[in-house]
């Protein structure tokens, strides 16, 4: 045995500290201190800024003016935000809770190549999801314009337009997180209950309803808490598709047009509904235990054996690869375009291979590409070092504000990214004690800040993840050896844990680089990241250039999110 080895097996000093009863608030501290400065401080800001008149006299003016009767602008945002997210929530289980149980349920022709090409829209972020989608069916997209010219018709027959066509990208682009939590859960169903209520003469609609969706009833909590919460913070579905009353594009026009308080107190009404939701959620999910009394026998599929269904499912299976895949294929096509050529053509007619030597080659180019690559690992190293140790003490310890502490780690997914930048504007656009005494807006650390709020709970949730399939006997066998606390976590629970730090960490470090929501609010010309590249590209009529940024943020993602599986197979957590 190694000396420090040997010498970490003896009581000292970390054992006299961890056996303290307050050993457990010196582990908790620097967490606390992090979400005191970074989550709660920058909202009391905005509220404060939202109360608070130039002269410092507090007045609740803005309020009614948000809700006045002369001004419905932002009420219909309100009620627009609300009504997109739930819709979204709802048709995003139908689409992956259903496509959960056909693929866990059913063994059909086309099965394998569906159950992968599923996921594929994970690789999407929000921007590039939304661009493919307006590329493909907006109102100058190919499909309208194909059949405007099939057809010779004076106007495009069809296009995704106002609140439909938002909940359709919202759907595409998320329905995965159902398909993910729904896929797991139906795996773990024990079928004995299935076979109990059969034999009590229930229907297949009645076992639908009374037995399996109850049992998944923690996996579409989850599901619509980070549904809801991502369709609450979209913005670039609603400017595309011309919803312009939203609660995010709200935000952003106050924002840029100077009118400082009105988004504070828009952000604060935001955060109050986006809070409020996670609460409901988390309430309704622990009203009643969902435990599953499964002895490990799992469901198995059934084959369909009809020649006519069989047929089909064919069919419908390659419908279902060509409308999964066609959002990456037309952004790949549209890279190769020639800027400025594709004009009222169905598809592009001059192809170029000089946006992607431009990548790589032209500083300009690389430039957003490096920043965002910066930021976010610099992002991620916090969310590492504050994320397990959260986790840890959430898990293993026992102390007096537990759930508070949980509710504020969870708060930054609550939060839509223009509330997370409007707070972080409020809070250190002037010099604080938690920005040591520095502006923090304009400089390049505003932006890894945005995003470590913004992952932390990635990090948090993986990690916990982790320590609760772990058997803490094993801790409890090294310190009945005389190894330490710290000797214990660094040679025990970090390698155990470690296949749920690394996809957490993989997963924020995607994240941020595909961030745009908080990125378009707090960015400058120096640090514009890859995402703010793509949106600029695409406002100067460059779509090749952009869809070229697209195709490297899309096959970065996907070479993250398999490096994930593979480390931890198949069990990394979203949410």
């Amino acid at each position: 045995m190694k000396g420090n080895d040997a010498a970490a097996l003896k009581p000292g000093l970390w054992s006299r500290i961890a056996q303290s009863r307050y050993f457990v608030y010196v582990l908790i501290s620097p967490l606390f201190l992090v979400l005191l400065a970074y989550v709660i401080f920058p909202l009391y800001k905005t509220f404060v800024q939202s109360v608070v008149d130039q002269e410092g006299n507090v007045t609740f003016a803005n309020y009614l003016k948000f809700f006045g009767e002369g001004n419905t602008t932002n009420t219909e945002a309100l009620v627009n935000s609300v009504l997109i997210s739930v819709a979204s929530v709802i048709t995003c289980a139908i689409v992956g809770v259903t496509m959960a149980f056909l693929l866990e349920r059913y063994d059909f022709p086309g099965r394998k190549i569906l159950s992968v090409l599923v996921l594929v829209p994970m690789a999407l972020p929000p921007l590039i999801g939304s661009l493919s989608f307006m590329f493909l069916y907006g109102e100058s997209g190919i499909f309208p314009r194909l059949f405007q010219s099939l057809f010779d018709l004076p106007e495009v027959p069809f296009a995704l337009r106002g609140i439909w066509g938002v909940i359709v990208v919202h759907t595409f682009t998320m329905y995965t997180y159902f398909y993910l939590s729904a896929s797991a859960a139906i795996k773990d169903l024990d079928p004995s209950l299935e076979e109990a209520a059969t034999s009590l003469g229930a229907g297949r609609f009645r076992i639908w309803t009374k037995v399996i969706l109850p049992m998944l009833t923690p996996a579409m909590v989850a599901s619509s808490l980070l549904v809801f919460m991502i369709s609450m913070a979209s913005y670039t579905a609603p400017l595309m598709f011309g919803v312009e009353r939203t609660m995010t594009m709200q935000i952003y026009l106050s924002r840029t047009n100077g009118n400082l308080d009105m988004a504070a107190t828009q952000s604060t009404i935001l955060s109050i509904v986006s809070i409020a939701f996670l609460i409901i959620m988390k309430w309704y999910q622990g009203r009643k235990n969902y435990q599953n009394q499964s002895k490990g026998l799992g469901v198995h599929r059934t084959e369909v054996r009809s020649p006519l269904m069989k047929y089909v499912s064919m069919f419908l299976s390659v419908i279902g690869v060509i409308v999964l895949l066609l959002p990456i294929l037309v952004i790949a096509l549209i890279s190769f375009s020639v800027d400025g050529k594709w004009t009222v053509q169905i598809i592009p007619t001059d192809y170029t291979f000089q946006h992607y030597v431009d990548l790589f080659t032209d500083p300009m180019t690389w430039r957003p590409i490096w920043n965002s690559i910066k930021m976010s690992t610099a992002a991620v190293i916090g969310n590492v070092l504050f994320g397990v140790a959260a986790a840890y003490a959430m898990v293993r310890l026992n102390f007096k504000g537990k759930t508070l502490m949980d509710i504020l780690i969870m708060v930054p997914w609550a939060l839509p990214g223009t509330v997370v930048a409007v707070n972080l504007i409020a809070a250190f656009s002037t010099p604080s004690v938690f920005s040591f005494n520095q502006v923090l807006i304009g400089t390049f650390w505003i932006l890894p800040l945005a995003y470590f709020v913004r992952q932390l709970p990635l990090v948090f949730r993986n990690t916990a993840a982790s320590l609760m399939q772990m058997d803490q006997s094993i801790e409890d066998a090294a310190r009945s050896l005389g190894a330490n606390w710290w000797y214990t976590f660094r040679r025990v629970v970090l390698p155990i844990t470690f296949s749920g730090i690394m996809a957490g960490t993989l997963l924020a470090f995607v994240q941020g680089i595909g961030e745009f929501v908080a990125s378009i609010l707090i960015y400058n010309v120096h640090t514009m990241p890859l995402s703010v590249a793509i949106w600029q590209k695409m406002y100067a009529f460059k779509f090749g250039t952009a869809c070229a940024y697209g195709v490297l943020q899309v096959a970065l993602i996907i070479i993250v999110l398999f490096v994930s599986q593979k480390i931890t197979g198949g069990k990394a957590s979203t949410m």
